[in-house]
């Protein structure tokens, strides 16, 4: 029971901080793509930055990909849970598969 209780609380800490760092990477992106056109010089010891939010995007990406794909089979909606998985990452497609409790 206690481990139920300890793998929720982290699934519910790792989506809360995994939907704030993907808000904020498509927010840095968007940032990025202004200061482009509109020629505003971006110091370049934000390059790591901007390399470390594109993989974290383009992973979550793939992820809620594959969790629309494999939603149907699981009775869920495709959209809703490939958008879902996008923001929470991992953990949602963990429970998709049912490898993780969750708790409603």
């Amino acid at each position: 029971m206690k481990l139920q209780f300890f793998n929720k609380k982290i699934s519910d800490a790792i989506k809360v901080i995994s939907t704030v760092l993907i808000i904020g990477a498509i927010a840095l992106e968007i940032w990025h793509i202004y200061a482009i056109l509109t020629n505003i010089e971006i110091p370049t010891s934000l390059n790591p930055i901007f390399l470390l939010e594109r993989f974290a995007v383009v992973a979550h990406l793939i992820e809620g990909v594959i969790a629309a794909f494999y939603a149907p089979s699981k009775n869920k909606m495709p959209l809703e849970y490939g958008i879902y998985t996008f923001f929470v990452g991992t953990v949602g497609l963990l429970e998709l598969f049912d490898k993780f409790e969750k708790a409603d």
